[in-house]
């Protein structure tokens, strides 16, 4: 197989991000057919098809690769050239993140980030189940990820877990779990019963939410019962909206500590079990020599070690 050009590799990545023909040709400042034949030739020179010609365009198995390499190989030439001319060139480093990091301590990492070094990053929101998929694509640099297995050409670390409480608006546990109580201190008495697990509705962030398929398993367990996987359900696939809509009684739901602590003291939402959840949260990173990934991952170590529990 003959090797792409730097040229060649620039024009993938910019069709992948641009998602069609004509709009990467415009970054480019290039013609489409010019484009076109860039890609063809990619294609002969490996053998395979690396783009689906469909609307948008979308990477292969094999274009995911070549993706992962363009993008690579675009970082540490743009590292070379700060490190060569001294100049504070901009750095563009794309991280997965979940909804529920990003609500609470993520934007505080990135905050935290140098101004002088001049690094931007372009977040792509992703279950924190999910979001390796984006490190095996190319698509990010680093994820938040609940895996603690590397994605090839990946570091993994333990930055720590988020804790949720699995909790319900007081009026709506009154209505709903009316035999259900809790003490200022957390401690529960009474309980539910399988039919008013099946008509109390939940609040779901979106259809890939699992981890309240979980929680809604353990709520039936610590209660003695048999989940209940047709009740009601709403979804709300936003973590800000999410803990105002459990707070508005829409449905009982897991928010992360940090969200809901200030009501469960108050009063305004209740526990419905007694013990919370701990979710493992790891972060992953491509293993090249990056300064501007050094730097963002240190800050995120030393972000998440202030925000989540050991």
């Amino acid at each position: 197989m003959r090797r792409f050009t730097a040229e060649q590799l620039r024009t993938f990545a910019a069709v992948v991000e641009e998602r069609t023909f004509e709009e990467a040709a415009l970054v480019l400042h290039v013609t489409a057919s010019a484009i076109s034949q860039r890609i063809k030739a990619m294609e002969q020179a490996s053998g395979q098809i690396l783009l689906r010609r469909s609307n948008p365009v979308e990477p292969t198995d094999a274009g995911r690769t070549v993706l992962r390499l363009a993008q690579q190989i675009e970082q540490l030439t743009l590292e070379a050239e700060r490190e060569l001319t001294g100049r504070s060139t901009d750095r563009r480093l794309a991280v997965a993140a979940n909804s529920d990091s990003l609500a609470t301590w993520f934007l505080d990492a990135v905050a935290a980030l140098p101004r002088a070094e001049r690094i931007f990053c372009e977040i792509h929101r992703e279950d924190e189940m999910h979001s390796s998929a984006l490190l095996r694509s190319g698509t990010v640099m680093a994820a938040l990820t609940a895996d603690p297995q590397p994605v090839q050409g990946c570091s993994v670390e333990r930055l720590g877990s988020m804790r949720y409480w699995i909790v319900a608006e007081a009026g709506f546990a009154a209505e709903l779990f009316p035999d259900l109580s809790t003490t200022p201190s957390g401690r529960i008495s009474g309980g539910l019963t399988e039919e008013q697990l099946a008509s109390a509705p939940s609040v779901r962030f979106d259809r890939k939410d699992t981890g309240l398929d979980s929680m809604a398993e353990m709520l039936a367990r610590r209660h003695g019962l048999r989940p209940q996987h047709h009740a009601p359900r709403v979804f709300i696939p936003s973590s800000t909206e999410y803990h105002r809509a459990v707070v508005l009684g829409l449905g009982w739901g897991g928010i992360p500590e940090q969200q809901c602590a200030g009501e469960l003291e108050r009063g305004e939402l209740v526990r419905l079990v007694e013990r919370p959840i701990d979710v493992p949260i790891y972060w992953q990173r491509w293993t090249i020599a990056s300064p501007a990934l050094e730097t963002l991952t240190a800050s995120v170590r030393g972000t998440a070690a202030r925000a989540l529990r050991e």
